[in-house]
C-alpha cells in the first residue's frame, strides 16, 4: 500500500539537499554570492540545528531497531509493573538507560509502539526520556550545579509532566486514534513482517529514515527561520519580571530548538538576566515541544494530539516556572 505521506517526503528531501548545497556554496565562495544577511543567518542556523540533531536521530533509529527487532519478546516487559500508573512511571525512567535526546526519542518511541507498548506508555517515554537521561542530568549539573535547585526542578518537572500527559491519554477511549493513519498502517504491516533479523533491520531503518528525515529537515528549517525573525533582545528585556521572564524563555525554548543534551550550556548565558523559574521552564519545555520536535512527532501523532500535548506542556511548565520563582 502506498504511504499517504509519501507525496511530501520527496520534495522535503530535495529541499534539504538544496539547502545543504547552498550553505556549502556560501561557505566556499561567499564573495561570489550577494545574499542578504538574514538569508545567511537562516542557512547557518538551519544547518547548525540539523547537524546537531542528525546523529541523535540516527542513534534513535538504531535503538528503535534494537528494541523492535533484536530484543526477545518480554525482555523489557517482564521488569515493568502490571499496575498502569506504576508501569508508566517506570517507563518514564527508561531514558536513564537509553540516553537519546528528544530527536532520537521519536523513532525510539515509534519502535516501542510497534513492539506492543500502548500509545500512552509511548508518549510517557517520549516526554520523559529527553530530560531524565544521564547525559542531560550530567550536563545540567555541569552548567548549574545545585544553584537555585534548577537541576532538581528540571528532573522533577520532566517526570511529573510525562506522567501527567501519560495519565491523561490513558483515559482516552481509543488511544490508537492519537496516531496518524500512515503510522497505524506501518504498525499493522510490522505485525505480519517475516524474514531474517538483519533483513528486517535494514527494512526498518529505511522505513524510519523515510518517515523521520523529511520532518527533521522541515523542522530545522522552521527553527532557523523563527530564530532569524524573533529578536533575542526583546526576550532579554523581559528577564527580571517573574511572570514575563517565564513566558519569554518558554517562547525561546520552542523557537531555538536546541538539543536537550546541550541546552543547559546554552541557557547558562541567560542565568544572570533571567530568574531561576524561567530557566527551569526553558529546560523542561524545550525537550517536549520545540518546533523541530513537533515536526518529527507529526510523523507519528495527529495534529490534534500534538496541539493538546503542547497545551498541557505549556500550562504545566508555566506553572512550574512561577512556583520556582515564588519559592526561590
Amino acid at each position: 500500500m502506498r504511504n499517504p505521506s509519501g507525496s511530501w517526503r520527496t520534495p522535503a528531501i530535495g529541499a534539504g539537499i538544496v539547502l545543504v548545497v547552498l550553505v556549502a556554496i556560501r561557505a566556499l565562495s561567499p564573495e561570489q554570492l550577494d545574499v542578504p544577511q538574514a538569508f545567511n543567518d537562516f542557512f547557518t542556523l538551519t544547518l547548525s540545528v540539523l547537524i546537531e540533531s542528525l546523529p541523535f536521530v540516527v542513534l534513535g533509529v538504531m535503538l528503535s531497531i534494537l528494541v523492535q527487532v533484536w530484543l526477545p519478546a518480554g525482555v523489557i516487559e517482564r521488569f515493568l509493573p502490571s499496575q498502569p500508573f506504576l508501569r508508566r512511571a517506570c517507563i518514564s525512567l527508561l531514558g536513564m538507560f537509553l540516553p537519546v535526546c528528544e530527536c532520537g526519542n521519536v523513532p525510539l518511541a515509534r519502535g516501542l509502539i510497534m513492539r506492543g507498548f500502548t500509545v500512552p506508555e509511548s508518549i510517557t517515554f517520549l516526554i520523559a526520556a529527553p530530560i531524565l537521561n544521564p547525559i542531560v542530568i550530567v550536563t545540567t549539573h555541569a552548567a548549574f550545579g545545585w544553584d537555585s535547585g534548577i537541576l532538581v526542578w528540571r528532573i522533577l518537572g520532566g517526570f511529573l509532566l510525562a506522567n501527567l500527559i501519560g495519565w491523561i491519554y490513558s483515559r482516552h477511549p481509543r488511544p490508537t486514534s492519537l496516531l496518524t493513519p500512515a503510522f497505524e498502517e506501518a504498525c499493522r504491516r510490522e505485525e505480519h513482517t517475516h524474514g531474517t533479523r538483519l533483513g528486517r533491520s535494514v527494512e526498518q531503518f529505511q522505513t524510519e529514515a523515510r518517515a523521520v528525515m523529511p520532518a527533521l529537515i522541515i523542522g530545522c528549517s522552521i527553527a532557523g527561520a523563527v530564530q532569524v525573525l524573533v529578536p533575542r533582545s526583546a526576550l532579554v528585556a523581559l528577564g527580571t519580571n517573574p511572570v514575563l521572564s517565564v513566558a519569554a524563555l518558554m517562547l525561546l525554548a520552542v523557537v531555538i530548538s536546541i538539543c536537550s543534551n546541550v541546552d543547559a550550556f546554552f541557557i547558562l548565558s541567560f542565568g544572570s538576566t533571567f530568574l531561576p523559574g524561567a530557566i527551569v521552564a526553558f529546560l523542561v519545555l524545550g525537550p517536549v515541544v520545540d518546533v523541530k520536535l513537533l515536526a518529527l512527532m507529526r510523523t507519528t501523532f495527529t495534529t490534534r494530539t500534538l496541539a493538546s500535548i503542547t497545551l498541557i506542556a505549556v500550562l504545566f511548565t508555566g506553572a512550574l516556572g512561577l512556583v520556582v520563582n515564588l519559592v526561590g
